[in-house]
């Protein structure tokens, strides 16, 4: 049973850089659509037209540094506008939103990574969600130094993907610690693996999870 006001058929997917979130995402798409339900796909930040001009703001690399509670109220801006127009309405009508990243990445990210007080994005989270979230979230996991040479294989870098190895070592042990403290909603998949053992494993995940909520 999911908690009071975790969404049963909200589903997000989580992890580093270099983790496989895109490919593993379509995945899950694929394993949903399969079912014949109406599925949402989205991403964070993002997700509607305002949300993604504030993505853009967000990941562009820039001269100009960018002050920590700024970053993370323009997230939560673009994830109150993506809740309110997108994943609420999708979720009260019956179907199933399936979301690249949510507000565990901006304790792992903005919390951890940039030593910014959980207390304040508690503060934020609940005024923009008011409890509400996924009931089911898979975390990928991997090593930073394998995933950062993966992501370093991609196109250019964002701002993100160019900040030190210790940056990325504190998300992910951030992220390991949400799993740890939440087993039944937090889901880890070894990333390092095989992309098609990974893609098991999350189908596995998958089935059982949807099997559940019939």
């Amino acid at each position: 049973m999911s908690q009071p006001g975790l969404w049963p058929r909200f589903i997000s997917l989580e992890g580093g850089e270099g983790v496989g979130k895109s490919t593993n995402l379509a995945a899950m798409a694929e394993l949903l659509r399969a079912t014949g339900r109406e599925l949402v796909v989205t991403r964070e930040p993002g997700g509607t037209p305002l949300a993604e001009d504030i993505r853009q703001l967000l990941l562009a690399p820039r001269n100009e540094a960018v002050a920590a509670d700024a970053e993370l109220l323009l997230l939560f801006a673009a994830r109150a506008q993506h809740w309110q127009q997108v994943i609420l309405p999708a979720l009260r009508r019956g179907a199933w939103v399936l979301c690249d990243r949510f507000v565990d990445a901006t304790y792992a990210y903005q919390g951890a990574g940039r030593g910014l007080d959980t207390a304040l994005i508690d503060r934020l989270a609940e005024l923009v969600l008011q409890g509400q979230g996924p009931a089911l979230t898979l975390l990928l996991d991997v090593d930073v130094a394998t995933g950062l040479a993966r992501a370093q294989q991609r196109a250019a870098l964002d701002r993100f993907e160019q900040e030190q190895l210790s940056f990325f070592e504190r998300v992910r042990a951030a992220y390991l610690v949400r799993a740890q403290a939440e087993p039944e909603r937090i889901r880890r998949i070894d990333a390092s693996q095989p992309l098609a053992q990974v893609q098991a494993d999350v189908a596995a995940v998958m089935a059982a999870y949807i099997e559940m909520c019939e």
